[in-house]
């Protein structure tokens, strides 16, 4: 086994805000089934063939892929999330980590994926490399990142939860527009990874009432408990943000990418 140590991981930093509201996560999580759906289409997943969800949350990818007959692994930083998993789950071999100093062997795995988590490593490259170390010879490693900021009605949300969020770590590099062309396939290629396609999908996110997305917007980043009392205030604004994008016809877009 091949063993990398990051100087400066994240998972400290975000294991405690992510399970902040795990409940409240997981049902976020629920409504993302079309993302992992469009990326189980686009790869050729055997049954018995190992997969490793890095940033694994509340467990749906996982799954997914377990009731196509794959035998499942999961990391995350938030051991919160991580207990949601197991019960969803309770197959899968199920961990806390670090992403940029993952705990299996060198060509382990049929298929890496990471849905909206590689970007929250303190270096993306770092973590995709790991990625890379313990998928097997040809096998895809799936990088999920938000779409396009303008094709994106959560962007409203955001916006709001931005000035909340820890400051990245001194001397981090300004985040890159990884919905443009090219961007992500650069971070991958320097990660000793090749892309190989991409491609977009968008889907709405559905909720039976205003209360539900203003309390269910609460749970990503940790940004209810970081709003501390102000936290019915920041309810309130994600509920208005959000009202204008009140239609059925309107998607949240985010942008995936396939390597081996």
């Amino acid at each position: 086994m091949t063993a990398t140590t990051p100087a400066s991981g994240s998972a400290e930093r975000w294991g405690p805000l992510w399970g902040a509201l795990p409940r409240d996560w997981a049902a976020n999580e629920d409504r993302q089934v079309p993302t992992y759906e469009a990326a189980l289409r686009r790869v050729s997943l055997e049954p018995g063939q190992r997969v490793l969800d890095i940033g694994c949350g509340s467990g749906v990818f996982l799954r997914l892929a377990a009731d196509r007959g794959a035998e499942v692994f999961g990391l995350d930083a938030s051991e919160a999330l991580i207990e949601i998993a197991r019960e969803r789950v309770p197959e899968a071999d199920l961990r806390t980590g670090e992403m940029q100093a993952l705990p299996y062997e060198d060509a382990y795995f049929d298929l890496v994926a990471g849905f909206n988590a590689f970007f929250f490593a303190a270096d993306m490259t770092a973590s995709l490399r790991e990625a890379g170390r313990v998928a097997k010879r040809g096998a895809a490693v799936v990088i999920q990142v938000w779409g396009p900021p303008e094709r994106c009605e959560l962007e409203a949300m955001k916006r709001l939860a931005r000035p909340l969020l820890p400051p990245p770590p001194p001397g981090a590099p300004k985040p890159p527009p990884l919905w443009r062309p090219g961007v992500l396939e650069k971070i991958a290629g320097d990660a000793g990874l090749t892309p190989q396609s991409s491609f977009d999908t968008s889907y709405a996110f559905e909720y039976p009432d205003d209360e539900t997305p203003g309390r269910l917007m609460l749970a990503p980043a940790g940004i209810g408990s970081l709003a501390g009392p102000r936290e019915d205030e920041l309810r309130m604004a994600i509920v208005q943000g959000l009202a204008p994008y009140r239609t059925p016809d309107v998607p949240t877009g985010s942008r995936t990418s396939s390597t081996s």
